[in-house]
């Protein structure tokens, strides 16, 4: 299935998919087609059946193994070329199926890459560097299509080929060229409603496979929890989160824990929060469609009355980077 004719498997989205300008691309409804390009949307003049847009999910599901049917009305999969596909049913739906094809373009792209893009300064490519080498434990927060991915994916590529690599995630996007490495994903219950197997479970499961970095694609809700405990034993980590700013990131971050049970209180979670992470890294889309990092905060460690110190590093002012009072070493 990997060397599936892309024409065969997107029929007449296929000159899209192979057009390296286009980032996403969603289906509202089988006459309303949308693309994005440099973070902008537009409709585009394609016209489906009904027809088509089920042949064109069905085909596309054979590859990754998942299901769409009335008991699961959503999904997300990885396509061949390492797209992500998502999409949701009617009844969940008013009355047509939605689909989003979200391309990853920048998947490969290095710090390196990223400095040349203008995502950051040349000193915090260097700070960020250093950060992954020296093992601190690091969140990547922002909005969606904000670039948390690609700027993660990066900074894993950053860490020595000579540590032992899990990343764990929903659905397989994270791509680092690292020697030693054992990529997770989650998987659906069957039809049956049995063989789920959640972020959770891959989580605990990674602490027993000598990892020396562990990487959560995105941190949704419970796993919140055993992220924090496995930072918390020594071993470092990474991942990302959706966020409105750094503050606003650690703040969920202390909240998330608590939906894995009554027995799990603020009032524990707030220190362990300032105790497991070093950095939170705030990336943003413009309005331009520039994606950028916009904030770099420091944890210190210190809590006081459930509130996690937070320390600027670095901040985009809307014309060049401010040094914060905050310092790495």
């Amino acid at each position: 299935m990997e060397q599936m004719d892309a024409n065969v498997v997107f029929g007449p989205l296929a000159d899209f998919m192979a057009d390296p300008t286009i980032e996403e691309i969603w289906i509202n409804s089988p006459e309303r087609i949308f693309i994005a390009k440099a973070g902008k949307s537009q409709l585009t003049n394609l016209v489906f059946t009904a027809d088509q847009v089920r042949a064109l999910v069905e085909r596309s599901l054979i590859w990754s193994g998942r299901r769409l049917d009335i008991s699961q009305p959503f999904v997300d999969a990885r396509l061949p070329d390492g797209s992500r596909l998502h999409v949701v049913i009617p009844e969940i739906t008013a009355e047509h199926w939605a689909i989003n094809i979200r391309k990853h373009l920048m998947r490969h792209k290095t710090l390196t890459d990223l400095l040349a893009l203008n995502v950051m300064s040349s000193e915090i490519k260097n700070e960020l560097s250093h950060s992954v080498k020296s093992g601190k434990n690091i969140l990547v927060s922002g909005g969606t299509q904000a670039g948390k991915t690609t700027l993660l994916n990066a900074l894993v590529n950053e860490i020595a080929p000579t540590q032992r690599v899990i990343t764990i995630e929903e659905v397989f996007e994270l791509q680092p060229r690292i020697p030693d490495l054992i990529q997770m994903q989650t998987r659906v219950a069957n039809l049956q409603g049995d063989g789920a197997i959640s972020l959770r479970k891959l989580i605990k499961e990674a602490l027993r496979m000598r990892p020396a970095r562990i990487v959560v694609g995105e941190v949704r809700e419970a796993e919140a929890l055993d992220l924090l405990l496995a930072l918390n034993s020594g071993l470092p980590g990474m991942g990302t989160l959706h966020a409105n700013s750094s503050r606003d990131a650690i703040t969920k971050l202390q909240t998330l824990p608590l939906l894995a049970g009554e027995n799990i209180s603020y009032e524990f979670i707030a220190p362990v929060v300032a105790s497991a992470i070093d950095l939170v890294i705030q990336v943003s889309l413009d309005s331009d469609g520039l994606r950028r990092i916009v904030e770099i905060a420091r944890v210190t460690g210190r809590c006081e009355k459930n509130l996690v110190e937070v320390e600027n590093l670095w901040r985009w002012d809307g014309h060049d980077y401010v040094r914060g009072i905050g310092r790495l070493l």
